[in-house]
C-alpha cells in the first residue's frame, strides 16, 4: 500500500508539472491585419517606366512643372477604379494659369473615358493647388474585340500639364494620388446571357448533303454542242435591248427632222 501511495503521488506531481508547463507556453499571437503598402514617392516618365501602385496606397511625389508622370495598377472584373489627384502648385514664380489633365489607359494603350471626376481643370494664377479625378467604367469580364470596354488587367495613369506659360516650366511642385477600387454592380451581366439576343423564330432544316447541281441538256451532250455561253435572258436583258432599239429609232427620227431637204 505504501508503494501504491508513493506511485500515486508521483503521478499527481507529473500531471501538475505538465499542466504548469502547458500554461507557461505562450499562446500563438493572432494574425494581424496585413500592413499597408509602403508609400510611393516616385513616378515613371513613360508607359514602360510606370511605377506600380495598389488601392489605398499613399502616393507622394515631388516633381516639376512640365513633367509627365506615369503609374500603373491592376483591376479585376466588377471593380470601378477611382483616382483622385491633388497637385500643390509652387507658391512663387508663377506667371499665369495652368491646365492639367489626368488620363487612364488600358493595357493596349487605349484611353478609357472618365465617367466621374474633374479630368482637366484649370488652375488660376493665384491658385495654391488643383484637384483632378477620374473614375472609369466598371471593369467587365468580357467584351467584343471591337469594343473599348475596360477589361481585367493593367491600367496606366498619366498626369501632365497641357497648357502653361513657358516661363513656368521647371518650377517645383508636389503631387499626391489616391487609388480606390470599389465594387460596382456585381449583379450586372458579366459574360452569361439569359436568353439569345435574336431568337430563331423560324427554324429551318440543315442540309447534310450538297444540293444537286443542274444537269446539262442531254441532247447537247450527245451532239457535243453546248449553249452555256448564251446569257440568261432576264428582265435586265429585255429592258437593255429595248432601250437600245428605242434610242436608235429616236435618233433616226430626229435626224430626219433636222436634215436639209434637197430642192427639186
Amino acid at each position: 500500500m505504501k508503494h501504491l501511495a508513493v506511485a500515486g503521488a508521483v503521478a499527481v506531481a507529473v500531471a501538475g508539472a505538465a499542466i504548469v508547463g502547458i500554461a507557461a507556453v505562450p499562446a500563438p499571437a493572432l494574425a494581424d491585419d496585413p500592413s499597408p503598402a509602403p508609400a510611393v514617392n516616385t513616378a515613371g516618365t513613360s508607359f514602360l517606366t510606370a511605377v506600380p501602385i495598389t488601392a489605398n496606397q499613399p502616393v507622394q511625389v515631388g516633381a516639376v512643372t512640365g513633367d509627365y508622370l506615369y503609374w500603373q495598377f491592376s483591376a479585376e472584373a466588377g471593380q470601378r477604379p477611382d483616382i483622385t489627384t491633388k497637385v500643390t502648385l509652387p507658391a512663387d514664380g508663377r506667371t499665369g494659369a495652368e491646365s492639367w489633365i489626368i488620363e487612364v489607359f488600358d493595357g493596349l494603350r487605349r484611353r478609357q473615358a472618365c465617367v466621374a471626376g474633374e479630368q482637366s481643370p484649370i488652375a488660376a494664377k493665384d491658385a495654391a493647388d488643383v484637384t483632378l479625378g477620374c473614375r472609369i467604367r466598371q471593369v467587365r469580364s468580357w467584351a467584343e474585340p471591337q469594343d473599348g470596354d475596360p477589361l481585367p488587367g493593367t491600367y496606366y495613369v498619366r498626369l501632365s500639364s497641357t497648357k502653361l506659360p513657358e516661363k513656368d516650366l521647371g518650377l517645383p511642385l508636389k503631387v499626391s494620388l489616391t487609388l480606390t477600387t470599389p465594387d460596382g454592380d456585381l449583379d450586372a451581366d458579366q459574360g452569361e446571357l439569359a436568353k439569345p439576343l435574336v431568337p430563331n423564330n423560324q427554324p429551318g432544316t440543315v442540309l447534310t448533303t450538297p444540293a444537286p447541281s443542274a444537269s446539262a441538256d442531254p441532247d447537247s451532250e450527245e451532239s457535243g454542242f453546248s449553249l452555256d455561253w448564251l446569257p440568261d435572258f432576264s428582265g435586265r436583258w429585255f429592258w437593255t435591248a429595248g432601250g437600245g432599239i428605242l434610242a436608235a429609232l429616236t435618233g433616226l427620227f430626229g435626224f430626219s427632222l433636222t436634215r436639209r431637204r434637197r430642192r427639186t
